[in-house]
């Protein structure tokens, strides 16, 4: 790369290899890539099937082939007038349904029309659930964050772990509290046992609401399905913040703001439905991870968010990638010949220099990174945008360059051990993406741009991106073994490896002094 930017004809590789959507800037030029490799690729995208099945889930099929579902988080934030279907169905009077309820609702609430059970206004609001119906509301939240200040303040619970909801609990006034139950099936273990111990905290002077497709259950947990908010089983967990999911979205930065996160996300939709494979944002990017993972077997992707509003986003990435792509089994039931979902990973810049960016940099592994960063702050201090832009352009350029041990012998240094320790290799890949502002806009785009490119990929390694099994097991074998901690009999009666038999018994040993 450092002897293509060398050229005379650089500046036409960074326009060749740049793309605009739905307010987002991307310049993939810091790539191992030839205008030959990129016409391979696309290539390789089309005879894969992408717009065969980006055309299929846009159509409501049932894509999602192992639960027999449509895929339509789509739906979710187009417009009135689009026709989507699920089973010859239209869904979008439903959705807009339950938006408008959800635009009322959040707005009587943050007026203060909309009081707690004893008439006190409120003042903040617990959601409490995990995996989709936590992180994309949480991490939504956090990078909206400046545009909360007329919203009750927002906390998220999804640990089993007792001391993440005891500490929340410790700090608010249930009279002034509005809990939220968010759960698919209202079944999920970690999140109904939360809202178990929070009904305990708020049933004389509290209130709660649910969001569920699981109306049985709302009503048996001794919530009124009135106060309910419905989304469907074609959702995806981790897709779902689009949904009534998205109500701790609304009530911390308002309904219309929530409005406009649609909107973004719905012209990233229209992008990756129409533009041509090469100039195609989400494919784009989906088939640079594709040529990293698989013709170069770099095994992880590190997203490096240079805003500290965006702090949340690669957690938010590791589920979407990793839960969706984290597969090993294609479509037809045969094992995948290639390796899928690389690890993510990362951090807010400019932390991550100062952690993790020395192995990027000169480490044995490789690690295509992602910058992503807004051309304006949410929150303006002078003078620290300008270091934070320079800081994300430099390690880019730094990955890309690299130092070579003529340069260093250049300044006049002579010590070659010394030398050694300090050339860096370069040739390091990385996209650069840019957006003017972080408004609910250019965040849905951005959204939207990494969910469909996780979808791209999914295609070409034929795998379905919409279900999860893996996360069934453990769930399934942590039952027995809750109960063999706190009961003798099934202890005894228990069966397991001599690894979690010893295990068992040493933690009954502490449980049962406590």
């Amino acid at each position: 790369m450092r002897e293509w930017f060398a050229a005379g004809s650089a500046k036409q590789r960074v326009e060749q290899f740049s793309l605009e959507a739905a307010g987002l800037y991307l310049d993939y030029s810091k790539n191992r890539i030839t205008p030959q490799t990129m016409a391979l690729l696309m290539q390789l995208a089309d005879e894969a099937g992408v717009p065969k099945r980006r055309d299929a889930m846009f159509a409501g099929d049932h894509i999602n082939a192992t639960e027999d579902r449509a895929v339509l988080h789509i739906a979710l934030r187009a417009g009135a007038g689009a026709t989507f279907k699920v089973d010859g169905k239209p869904v979008m009077p439903a959705i807009h349904a339950v938006l408008d309820r959800m635009r009322v609702f959040s707005e009587r609430v943050r007026s203060g029309d909309w009081t707690g059970f004893t008439g006190k206004r409120i003042t903040d609001v617990i959601n409490i659930g995990i995996g989709g119906s936590d992180l994309g509301p949480r991490m939504v939240c956090r990078a909206l964050s400046h545009l909360a200040s007329n919203g009750p303040r927002m906390h998220f619970v999804s640990n089993v772990d007792g001391t993440e909801l005891a500490e929340c609990l410790d700090r608010l006034d249930p009279e002034q509290t509005l809990v939220i139950v968010c759960s698919k099936t209202f079944t999920t273990l970690e999140t109904m046992a939360n809202a178990c111990s929070a009904r305990q905290w708020f049933l004389d002077k509290g209130v709660a609401l649910a969001v569920s497709t699981n109306v049985e259950a709302v009503r048996a947990f001794g919530i009124d399905p009135a106060h309910m908010f419905e989304f469907w089983d074609w959702i995806g967990g981790r897709f779902s913040l689009w949904s009534s999911v998205g109500l701790s979205i609304a009530l911390a930065v308002g309904f219309d703001a929530f409005e406009d996160l649609l909107i973004g996300g719905r012209a990233m939709d229209e992008h990756f439905r129409s533009a041509p494979l090469a100039q195609n944002m989400p494919v784009v990017l989906g088939m640079l991870g594709i040529w990293y993972r698989n013709f170069f077997g770099m095994p992880t992707s590190c997203m490096a968010p240079y805003s500290t509003s965006l702090e949340l986003f690669p957690a938010f990435l590791q589920q979407l990638e990793m839960e969706s792509n984290g597969k090993s089994v294609q479509l037809d039931g045969r094992h995948v010949r290639a390796h899928t979902a690389p690890v993510v990973w990362g951090s807010a810049g400019t932390n991550g220099q100062h952690a993790y960016f020395q192995l990027i940099h000169q480490g044995s592994q490789i690690v295509p990174v992602d910058f992503v960063a807004p051309l304006r702050p949410p929150r303006l201090l002078p003078g620290h945008h300008a270091k934070l832009l320079a800081n994300c352009f430099a390690q880019a350029e730094a990955l890309m360059l690299g130092r070579t041990a003529e340069a260093l012998r250049a300044t006049g240094l002579a010590d070659e051990i010394r030398i050694a320790h300090m050339v860096f290799e370069g040739n390091r890949p990385s996209n650069t993406l840019l957006m003017e502002d972080i408004t609910p806009h250019t965040l849905g785009a951005l959204i939207a741009l990494y969910e469909h490119r996780t979808f791209v990929q999914g295609v070409v390694w034929n795998i379905n991106s919409f279900d999860q099994w893996g996360v069934e097991l453990g769930k399934i074998l942590a039952k027995p073994i809750e109960g063999e901690l706190t009961d003798a009999a099934k202890a005894a009666a228990g069966r397991h490896d001599a690894s979690t038999g010893s295990l068992i018994a040493r933690a009954r040993a502490v449980l049962g002094s406590a």
